[in-house]
């Protein structure tokens, strides 16, 4: 007689759960290790703006801190607590306390991009005495201080002799452009035609050349008041032609148009670089007195007299 096998139970698979102690519950959702956003100051003693919500406080001061408000976090508290904050909405007190972050900004910016233009001394339109030179059509200097040629990625030069106020005007131009929010740059004609020089010389010219392209406004100072060499003339063009209508330049010089064939040691570079500077430029030429002689004369000082020429010997 056969033997009656055992029956088999079914089985259900195991499943692990975890142990939990009597009288505590598991928190089902992770725990997330603290970053170091996280971590907030620690409470301070005493009243804050927010009553006792001193977690919310802090966590507003350090978020404020993370996403780079500074100005805000440090405006915060005071003006919570200033004068007629109550009857102000939350969005009037967002925009008062967002606005004072861009002017820091704003501030910081101008100061920055002020200290990278290597201007010498700030000048101002404004300082500049139109009276003294009535030869320069105010209306002329109303139209640049809109800044359009710098939109529109013409030049300006200003001529005349030593002293009239050229530089003042360059750097006054300059100053505005920056104001607006424009990178500037200042450099004398023979420190550039230097600088360009030597990085041909180790074989980074085309980096030169693009560092001095990307200015908004390129001032090009006394250009004529020490002569180019041949190489230096062409190395100038060069420059010239690679922020032709892609940016602003202004330039100084003493020299008129027809003496820059001389200054560049070649008629033939001098007229493809006048070529591509007066293609979209304004010219301001100053036939005025020299302010340096005039403030000498007021002030009573013997003023020099131009060198009489030599006598040729018997």
């Amino acid at each position: 007689m056969r033997k009656r096998e055992p029956e088999r139970r079914a089985t259900r698979p195991a499943t692990t759960t975890p142990s939990l102690e009597r009288g505590k519950v598991l928190d089902p959702s992770p725990i997330a290790p603290e970053s170091q956003e996280d971590r907030f100051r620690a409470p301070v003693p005493g009243a804050h703006p927010f009553g006792d919500g001193h977690l919310a406080y802090e966590r507003l001061h350090a978020n404020l801190l993370g996403v780079g408000l500074k100005t805000v976090e440090a405006q915060l508290d005071g003006y919570l607590q200033g004068p007629g904050v109550d009857e102000q909405s939350v969005t009037e007190i967002l925009d008062h306390l967002l606005q004072e972050e861009v002017k820091a900004r704003d501030a910081l910016s101008l100061q920055l991009r002020l200290q990278f233009s290597k201007i010498p001394v700030r000048k101002t339109l404004e300082e500049f005495d139109l009276a003294a030179q009535p030869s320069i059509d105010p209306k002329v200097l109303e139209e640049l201080r809109t800044l359009r040629f710098v939109h529109d990625h013409a030049n300006v030069l200003l001529l005349g002799p030593p002293g009239v106020g050229k530089t003042h005007l360059a750097v006054a131009l300059g100053w505005e452009a920056l104001r607006a929010g424009f990178s500037v740059f200042f450099v004398s004609a023979p420190r550039l035609v230097e600088d360009l020089r030597r990085g041909a010389e180790v074989d980074r010219l085309d980096s030169k050349l693009r560092l001095y392209a990307k200015y908004g406004v390129l001032i090009v100072d006394e250009i004529g008041y020490l002569p180019m060499e041949r190489v230096g003339a062409h190395l100038f063009f060069q420059l010239i032609n690679a922020r032709y209508e892609k940016g602003s330049t202004v330039f100084t010089s003493n020299k008129s148009f027809a003496e820059w064939g001389e200054v560049m040691g070649d008629t033939a570079i001098a007229a493809a670089t006048l070529d591509r500077i007066l293609h979209h430029a304004t010219v301001v030429s100053i036939k005025g007195e020299s302010y340096r002689l005039r403030s000498r004369r007021k002030s009573g000082l013997p003023t020099p007299s131009p060198l009489a020429p030599l006598q040729a010997r018997a």
